[in-house]
């Protein structure tokens, strides 16, 4: 049997996953305020309306981010064994990122979704502490 010993700073990266279940859910209740307001109706993703764009652009950037988030998540929670506090702020970065992208996308602009870009940082950041800690694990190198 294997037995995994998490340090106390682990911690963060459990309070950093349930900050991104509240992100999660601040962006499927924007789609549902959305949808009423646009009068875009289940099971219909988007509307073909041509005034709705800002509907498009909100729901488009909450399944954006159900897109990344399984991604982000391993690699949060996998990175974090070996690194917990690097781990936990790269995940912070990565809930900004999106949180900007959000906002920004929900303007009607979709180019102003860019300006949470910088969120990459903290996804490819924790997919670097993984990799790290594969490396380790296997012995290859000692990070």
């Amino acid at each position: 049997m294997v037995s995994i010993n998490l340090p106390a700073e682990y911690g963060y990266v459990v309070l950093v996953f349930v900050a991104s279940v509240f992100l999660m859910q601040w962006l499927a209740i924007r789609v549902g305020m959305a949808r009423k307001k646009y009068d875009v109706k289940y099971p219909q993703m988007y509307s073909d309306k041509d005034d709705d764009i800002v509907f498009n652009c909100i729901q488009r950037s909450h399944q954006n981010t159900c897109e990344g988030y399984p991604v982000f998540l391993a690699c949060l929670f996998l990175g974090g064994l070996q690194y917990p506090c690097v781990s936990a702020i790269l995940g912070l970065i990565w809930l900004a990122g999106r949180v900007v992208y959000a906002l920004g996308y929900s303007t009607g602009d979709p180019a102003k979704r860019e300006r949470g870009v910088f969120g990459i940082i903290g996804v490819l950041g924790l997919l670097g502490c993984t990799i790290a800690l594969g490396l380790n694990l296997l012995g290859i190198v000692k990070l």
